[in-house]
């Protein structure tokens, strides 16, 4: 298996755009994501001429807290703050400071927690902020830089964290210390975990889940936890960038439907790395590699949301008779159903749902089917994309 790197800061985020039209009318920007997925780089690429500090440097951290007033006032032009929300005190110090000078572009926060900077973000500084959440490499920025690897397995085992395209690092390596360092960590600051070796188990069997019903109580009760705790350690994974929950979309159309979201990684490497898949040949075989691949493609179409500043309009659709639409995009309007196979050769079984969903709604929306294979076709009047396409949808 060959892996080529390249620098990561030569590598144009789709971001970067959506952050420059956001610093020309909001006096303080955030970039939120989880650790390693490229924030500073992109803040530091994007605000070149803006000083930066980073709170993970503690001598920075207890200067900006012993004096706040004088620390902001040694950026009389603003600056960008990394791992902000480990000082969110300083959000209301920055609100005083933008309302009097009224300019646009002045702060730029960034951090790896959801919950603790967002929240305490739009409760300082609502209306005042501009907020893009930053995943890891999409598909398209990685095509577009000639470095998204050909084959569709070494894309799932390998994932698209930043640094594994930047070091000369197997991803067995790197996922090793990802969890170690970054997640094990943030999680005994969240939480009060006195077994850390239960809180691995259970990540594993999340990782086991991707793709489907989260099922809070069977997920505790296979992991020797309460419901609750189960719950809370959900969350955090939520608020680390780790895993996210889709959705079942509110349209019932006379039908029951399931009331449970599904569980995905946002990033599969990560996702194989916990299943314990040695390599491609491996994953291959794996009873995993249909959710993993399904896995892929939801995240990739939230990273064009996000990308963008926008929220996500992803859910899925699933009544009580098992009929279900992988993923819903919801754009207002309508609801374009797009289905995902994992296979490379397209069979007439793969548009059976998508026939019952019409015939359910009595509409001829436009809709989709991702497949892991190479062409493009319309067949039944679904356009039949390639994963390698999935920016045309």
């Amino acid at each position: 298996m060959i892996f080529c790197y390249y620098s990561i800061a030569m590598i144009k985020r789709t971001a970067q755009s959506t952050l420059e039209k956001m610093s020309l009318g909001f006096p303080v920007i955030a970039v939120t994501g989880p650790r390693q997925s490229g924030k500073s780089t992109l803040v530091q690429t994007t605000f070149a001429e803006k000083d930066y500090v980073t709170f993970d440097n503690l001598d920075v951290l207890a200067s900006a807290k012993a004096d706040p007033r004088g620390f902001l006032s040694r950026f009389p032009d603003g600056a960008a703050i990394d791992e902000a929300q480990r000082f969110p005190e300083l959000f209301s110090y920055i609100k005083v400071i933008v309302d009097e000078i009224k300019k646009p572009g002045m702060f730029v926060l960034t951090g790896s927690q959801q919950f603790g900077l967002v929240s305490s973000i739009t409760e300082s500084l609502a209306g005042r902020v501009g907020i893009v959440e930053l995943l890891p490499f999409s598909a398209e920025e990685l095509q577009s830089s000639n470095l998204l690897p050909p084959v569709i397995n070494e894309i799932l085992f390998k994932g698209m964290y930043p640094p594994l395209y930047d070091k000369n690092l197997l991803p067995s390596q790197w996922f090793a210390g990802y969890v170690t360092t970054y997640i094990e960590r943030d999680v005994r600051n969240m939480l009060n975990i006195r077994e850390l070796n239960i809180f691995q188990r259970f990540l594993r069997m999340c990782a086991a889940r991707v793709g489907q019903l989260l099922n809070i109580s069977a997920l505790a009760n296979d992991c020797g936890i309460s419901t609750p705790t189960a719950r809370n350690w959900i969350s955090v994974l939520e608020a680390s960038y780790i895993i996210f929950l889709l959705r079942p979309h509110f349209s019932n159309f006379g039908k029951r439907l399931v009331k449970m979201p599904k569980l995905y990684f946002h990033d599969t490497g990560l996702a194989t790395w916990l299943l314990n898949i040695h390599d491609t040949t491996h994953l291959a075989i794996h009873s995993s590699r249909a959710a993993l691949f399904e896995n892929f493609i939801v995240s990739e179409l939230l990273k064009q949301r996000y990308n963008r500043g926008l929220v996500s309009n992803l859910y899925f659709w699933r009544n009580n008779l098992g009929d279900e639409i992988d993923l819903l995009i919801d754009n207002g309007t309508e609801q374009i159903p797009v289905e995902i196979k994992s296979g490379e050769t397209i069979t007439e079984d793969y548009f059976k749902t998508l026939k019952k969903w019409k015939k359910i709604t009595g509409k001829e929306t436009a809709s989709y089917l991702i497949y892991a294979g190479s062409e493009s076709h319309l067949r039944h009047s679904v356009k039949i994309i390639p994963w390698h396409a999935i920016p045309k949808i």
